[in-house]
């Protein structure tokens, strides 16, 4: 796969922003502690968990947010006990199966990030068919993270980069030249994190673009995580100040279109 234009960085320039995240990015925890406390098997947790994403991915296009990325299964869940993973498995197979189709009557585009090649044959199957079939959808983007890692992307980058441009090794490897290559590259860095559950972490999850995301963290489980809940997330991120290393008397200056600070003119992502 051909290496995609990255967006702007928000180590290297000043990401385009508003009221509205553009790219949302959640962890979606507390399945299992949803379901326990019901005196329900883990997996019933789960379950109920995809209605959740049914209502939030829903919830997104509606509030007119470009992108949402989904932490599904992480490179650590293998660690797991075999028969919730093989029901985890099953139930990605379902989704697979049952949800994609609608998905893509409502104009969602469908991204899987992750070493996808642990899978059984069939689930990378459909994950293929997923993609080929909403690739060409305009709506919202949403991306599924799949046995992904953020250590695991960061590596996975440099050994395609060293591999496709070997030449370049033997200067300064740049941001910009390895952008490219991450997962993400498809979309911008994400505006918002949102982790359910109570845990305060990222957990090996985007940890080369979450240098500027703003963090919310909330105790509400994930299947309890409604419209009413991500709405409040939202209204967190506007009070949030995006400075992106610049001072709060910059921003309040720049608000008036002070002339010396052309240099911190928002980058316009393509």
């Amino acid at each position: 796969m051909e290496p995609q234009a990255a967006h702007t960085s928000s180590t290297a320039g000043i990401p385009s922003h508003g009221e509205m995240p553009r790219h949302v990015a959640i962890i979606m925890d507390g399945n299992g502690r949803w379901a326990k406390r019901r005196y329900l098997p883990r997996f019933a947790g789960h379950r109920r968990g995809v209605d959740a994403v049914q209502k939030i991915v829903q919830t997104c296009a509606q509030r007119g947010v470009g992108f949402l990325t989904l932490f599904a299964f992480s490179s650590e869940n293998w660690r797991r006990p075999l028969d919730e993973v093989t029901l985890l498995m099953q139930l990605f197979i379902g989704l697979l199966e049952t949800e994609v189709r609608k998905l893509h009557d409502n104009g969602i585009r469908l991204r899987f990030i992750g070493e996808l090649g642990r899978f059984e044959p069939k689930i990378q199957a459909l994950i293929t068919a997923a993609e080929q079939l909403t690739a060409a959808n305009r709506g919202l983007t949403l991306t599924i993270a799949a046995n992904y890692g953020g250590r695991w992307d960061i590596l996975q980058a440099l050994s395609r980069f060293a591999r496709e441009q070997p030449e370049a090794l033997a200067a300064e490897i740049t941001e910009q030249q390895l952008a490219p290559y991450l997962s993400m590259s498809h979309a911008p860095e994400p505006d918002l994190f949102i982790r359910t559950g109570g845990e305060r972490r990222v957990s090996n999850f985007l940890l080369w673009q979450l240098a500027y995301t703003e963090l919310y963290f909330t105790d509400t489980l994930w299947p309890d995580f409604d419209a009413a809940a991500l709405d409040t997330a939202f209204t967190s991120y506007r009070t949030r100040e995006r400075r992106f290393g610049r001072t709060s008397e910059q921003l309040e200056a720049a608000k008036y279109g002070k002339s010396e600070l052309a240099p911190l003119r928002v980058a316009n992502d393509a």
